[in-house]
């Protein structure tokens, strides 16, 4: 077991004023409710690459550039693994913020300097980039500009960002969630493709030998969400905020569920151009992910800060166990990312096994998968922390 970490005592507040000192306690390295939801995601998200690679009737139009994609049918027991793992990328990136704030703000607190901070990030964004463009693009058997593509530039953008105060910050990410759907139509048509620029800005392509799934621009607005809320968890905890992290999300939580409610209702604007068939649950839950509706940011990242909400609700009453698989998987996200994908990935692509199977398959395979990076990840873990320094802490 191990105590329950927090917020950092030192603190300088968004707008680069003086730091601020707390005294009650000594500054943590981690807060274990973001690992937890990090290892959390994890879990479903193997289910849903495991279905990529292997089931033959993998749902994946979650996006209006396919001309059935309001009219395919969808399958209960195939759709809600899938409707599950539309978490995943929200959480990912919103947490990312979250988690740079943090380090960031820790960094200023012990005097880094303002270039080793922005060198820091530009760097460590740059590989994360990169694995989309060397890994997961080989054992796709295509050039792939995915997740890992959105998380890395987004990181960098951050460099610059970060500078900006709170309420600027707060007003381009919101912004762009209500109104981005108008500018993605003026440079999208769909069904079908948009331009590769566009795609990698705010819309999407895709073709047999390369793949823009995550434009920069929608998932950088998340990312500014995270970072917004690490740095109210930082002012919270230096009394410079009368309300909790733990109230935002809650509130939070509750108005993204309440405006995906109002918003698919309506079944107009907000659906990026992939609105509901009928009434069934699978078509409220079918909202468009590639790129990001509206009503895919408020149910993703209202669900995400309940679930937070309720895991830092619990937290001090359960304690934290350091190999806990949840805690585990959240602190090897990326290393635990890189393997199950090369490994699902490469005998689907190279050795005749995409969809190869059904719902068997991916659940078998899952299972496997999950019990093998157990260790695996248990051991890397312990690698890291011997190699503070190496490359190592970029994975």
């Amino acid at each position: 077991m191990c105590a329950t970490k927090s917020i950092p005592d030192v603190v300088a507040s968004p707008e680069s004023k003086p730091p601020v000192l707390v005294t009650e306690q000594k500054r943590p390295e981690r807060i274990a409710t973001i690992d937890w939801m990090r290892g959390l995601v994890m879990v479903v998200m193997i289910i849903d690459h495991a279905s990529m690679a292997f089931d033959a009737h993998h749902v994946d139009r979650d996006s209006a550039m396919f001309p059935d994609a309001t009219t395919m049918a969808l399958p209960g027991s195939e759709f809600f693994p899938r409707w599950l793992a539309h978490l995943c990328a929200a959480s990912f990136v919103f947490l990312m913020g979250t988690s740079l704030a943090l380090s960031v703000e820790r960094k200023v607190i012990k005097g880094v300097s303002g270039w080793k901070i922005d060198k820091d990030i530009l760097t460590r964004g740059f590989i994360i980039a990169l694995f989309d463009l060397t890994l997961i693009s080989f054992g796709s058997g295509k050039w792939v500009f995915g997740v890992l593509m959105a998380i890395g530039v987004s990181m960098m953008c951050m460099a610059l960002l970060r500078r900006l105060p709170t309420w600027a910050l707060l007003t381009a990410a919101l912004g762009w969630m209500l109104l981005g759907e108008f500018v993605t139509g003026l440079v999208w048509s769909t069904p079908g493709n948009s331009s590769k620029l566009a795609a990698f800005l705010v819309a999407n392509y895709g073709s047999p030998t390369i793949i823009f799934k995550y434009p920069i621009i929608p998932w950088l607005a998340v990312t500014i969400c995270g970072w917004v809320f690490g740095r109210h968890l930082i002012r919270y905890n230096a009394g410079l905020s009368k309300v909790s992290g733990k109230k935002v999300l809650w509130i939070c939580g509750a108005a993204g569920l309440v405006m995906f409610a109002v918003v698919r209702a309506i079944n107009g604007y907000g659906n990026m151009f992939l609105p509901r068939a009928d009434n069934s649950w699978q078509q409220w839950l079918h909202v468009s992910k590639y790129p990001p509706a509206l009503t895919y940011y408020s149910l993703e990242l209202g669900i995400l800060f309940l679930c937070l909400a309720f895991l830092r609700t619990i937290e001090p009453k359960i304690g934290v166990r350091e190999n806990g698989p949840f805690y585990l998987f959240g602190q090897t996200a990326m290393f635990y990312y890189l393997v199950h994908r090369l490994v699902f990935e490469i005998p689907a692509t190279y050795f005749g096994l995409r969809g190869v199977d059904g719902l068997g398959a991916t659940y078998g395979a899952s299972i496997v998968m999950l019990v093998l990076l157990y260790p695996m990840c248990r051991w890397y873990r312990s690698l890291k922390a011997a190699h503070p320094k190496s490359f190592l802490r970029y994975v």
